[in-house]
């Protein structure tokens, strides 16, 4: 069974649930039935787990959904206040280390994206007119945390994972480069406005087997960038147990997984999309100042 659950940019939040190509009301099940229309909430809650939620998707009290929405009538999966930590993990595909001729880390590496920079599929962005360096795209698989924890053992991981979805890690290339040349970190080429675009929606963790996906990027309309998560470097289970060694993880926490090899330099007008095999495709539209 497939379920996708997307929020429209209407003039109050409200949730469509794809079940195997069905469109079904979402928000109108969950007001009838005295529940959170609360995407969020309803993660921390832990609705979306299959021994629930396969209990609320038999009964008969669901309307019917005809939405009409392009790529600009989706709103975030869950809104920037809603999102914790951002947590993104560093050349974690071989094959994406090699291209910049550097080694996998030993142990795993992480960084951080800004809640701010998060925008949803169909957004513009818009790069700053005072950086002219390179920009890239770089899809990820993108892990939606569900449940709070701490030196989470990697059997146990999978608990505290409420389900996935798409990011772009949209990177300064050429200022990443300067500040790792002086040993800074990563933020500056990392937190431009806009670069961390999320969506298109929210799969549930019991519904996606995220160990064996494709991940891949195209700019308008070419294939970039293409791996399977089963080249993933540090598995979820291990992301999740190394990251909750160091700090807490809570619910809507999101961690990046990593992007493939054939990340590659965005000018004005490109359009990127970024896709995750069960997920579906988070679109972007590159503006840059001439």
């Amino acid at each position: 069974m497939t379920i996708r659950i997307y929020t429209l940019a209407s003039g109050t939040r409200s949730y469509v649930l794809e079940r195997d190509g069905v469109w079904l009301d979402l928000s109108s099940y969950l007001d009838a039935h005295r529940l959170p229309v609360d995407l969020a909430a309803l993660v921390s809650e832990r609705f979306f787990e299959r021994a629930t939620f396969d209990a609320h998707l038999a009964s008969t009290d669901w309307r019917s959904a005809q939405p009409v929405f392009d790529e600009i009538g989706l709103d975030l999966p869950f809104p920037r206040e809603r999102v914790g930590k951002i947590l993104c993990l560093g050349k974690n595909f071989r094959e994406h280390a090699a291209e910049f001729q550097e080694a996998v880390p030993e142990e795993p590496m992480f960084f951080n994206k800004l809640p701010e920079t998060l925008v949803p599929s169909g957004a513009e962005v818009h790069v700053h007119g005072w950086y002219t360096g390179r920009v890239d795209h770089e899809a990820e698989l993108c892990v939606v945390i569900g449940k709070q924890g701490l030196m989470i053992p990697a059997e146990r991981a999978m608990e505290h994972v409420a389900g996935y979805t798409v990011a772009n890690d949209i990177t300064a290339r050429t200022l990443q480069g300067k500040d790792r040349e002086l040993k800074y970190p990563w933020f500056r080429g990392k937190n431009l406005d806009g670069f961390c675009p999320l969506g298109p929606c929210f799969v549930p963790r019991d519904y996606l087997d995220a160990a064996d996906v494709q991940v891949e990027a195209r700019v308008n309309g070419e294939l970039r960038q293409s791996a399977s998560t089963r080249d993933l470097v540090v598995s979820i289970p291990r992301a999740i147990e190394w990251l909750s060694r160091h700090l807490t993880l809570r619910p809507g926490d999101l961690v990046l997984m990593g992007t493939p090899a054939g990340v590659g330099p965005l000018v004005d007008g490109d359009r990127v999309e970024c896709s995750v095999s069960g997920i579906g495709r988070l679109v972007t539209h590159i503006r840059r100042p001439a």
